[in-house]
């Protein structure tokens, strides 16, 4: 089998692991057997463009010619089977289902976020979940209140991309849901259930970390939709040293909150950003994982990191965390006052979920079980 894989990789430096997941699942898709042709580009060039073409940029969310060109190039040398779509964009567009299309090739698409609907992709604004956009021809909420990149202009951009779009993204083959999230997202957008197939990403097992671990640790981009202050204010109401350590991994426009944090109190440390070891070996060092986030997170690869090393999470009931947490953790309402009650349970029961955590990873995100149901997913649209 050869699949075209398709994605417009985030700049480096952006907080974003969709990257790292979707270089890892081109190389297991490649020891599996699938011949990959990568089809990738990257925010970084833009840098490089010339002023011409920069003039042209806030269009190549609808439609970029260049990119279109070398895609019908590839497939009518590579005559490959499938295209599986990740990010879209700016530099690859939807344009990308029709152009495969065109050339007779089906369309798997991946989805990573909510942005066959939101400008931003996130289903969040000034500090709430907003889904104004959802169910509207044009997403007008969003050139209003300038949702995408904080800029009126490319919002309006954006909001013309997806009523373009509208009918390319129903047109692909079939979805891939990252969780059950998503796939209620997608259900609602108009997708029947036929053409949607939950199936979450994995990671390389690392192996279970030794011990039971102490204490927390929270490992985030410290942005509000992250929920630091949250965090902060459940961990506050507990009295200092009650919970052991808490360790606060990462960086952002809230790291003064986690600085001044962890000069309050002793039992609280800003350890801001570290190479992906050490991160993994902060979270093998914690008995439980926080993830709190405010918004509809899709799927954050930290749950899974604790997973894979035996740790449970205690995770806020927003998106696909609780589908990602199972039976290996605690899921509260974002609230301070339900995370504080939910730190007390995990301080008092993580030791007892090491194994479930472990279990629950080997069950349903290790590479091994996904990477075949993926394949099994492009076999389905060549039927």
């Amino acid at each position: 089998m050869k699949v075209v894989v398709a994605h417009n990789r985030y700049a480096s430096g952006a907080p974003s692991g969709e990257n790292v997941i979707v270089d890892a699942e081109i190389a297991q898709l490649s020891m599996a057997g699938v011949s990959v042709l990568p089809f990738l580009r990257s925010s970084d060039e833009i840098g490089t463009f010339s002023t011409a073409r920069k003039v042209l940029l806030p269009l190549s969310p609808i439609r970029n010619g260049e990119s279109q060109r070398a895609l019908e190039k590839l497939i009518k040398a590579e005559k490959p089977d499938v295209l599986h779509l990740h990010n879209a964009y700016p530099l690859l567009s939807p344009w990308v289902v029709r152009t495969a299309h065109s050339l007779g090739v089906p369309v798997v698409h991946t989805v990573h976020n909510y942005r066959q609907v939101c400008a931003p992709g996130l289903y969040f604004r000034d500090g709430h979940i907003c889904t104004e956009c959802r169910g509207r021809a044009f997403a007008l909420p969003a050139v209003r209140h300038a949702c995408y990149r904080d800029s009126k202009a490319q919002s309006a951009v954006m909001a013309t991309t997806l009523a373009v779009h509208r009918g390319t993204w129903r047109s692909v083959d079939r979805f891939v849901a990252l969780s059950d999230r998503i796939a209620a997202h997608l259900r609602d957008f108009g997708i029947p259930d036929e053409r949607i197939t939950v199936k979450p990403n994995g990671i390389p097992d690392t192996g279970v970390a030794p011990g039971a671990g102490e204490g927390f640790v929270y490992v985030a981009r410290l942005s509000p939709e992250k929920g630091l202050e949250l965090v902060l204010d459940a961990w506050r109401r507990h009295p200092e040293g009650a919970l052991g350590p808490l360790r606060i991994v990462g960086d952002g426009p809230l790291r003064p909150l986690a600085e001044a944090a962890a000069r309050d109190r002793s039992d609280i440390s800003y350890l801001g950003v570290v190479p992906h070891a050490e991160v993994r070996a902060q979270i093998g060092a914690a008995a439980c994982m926080i993830v709190a986030s405010t918004w509809h997170d899709v799927l954050p690869t930290v749950v899974l990191e604790a997973l894979c090393a035996g740790r449970p999470a205690l995770v806020t009931d927003r998106g696909g965390l609780p589908f990602l947490t199972g039976d290996a953790g605690w899921v509260v309402e974002p609230t301070p006052e339900a995370l504080a009650d939910g730190l007390a349970k995990a301080h008092a029961g993580a030791g007892a979920l090491t194994s479930a955590a472990r279990r629950r990873y080997e069950e349903h995100f290790s590479p091994d079980v996904l990477i075949q149901r993926l394949i099994d997913v492009y076999r389905s649209v060549l039927r």
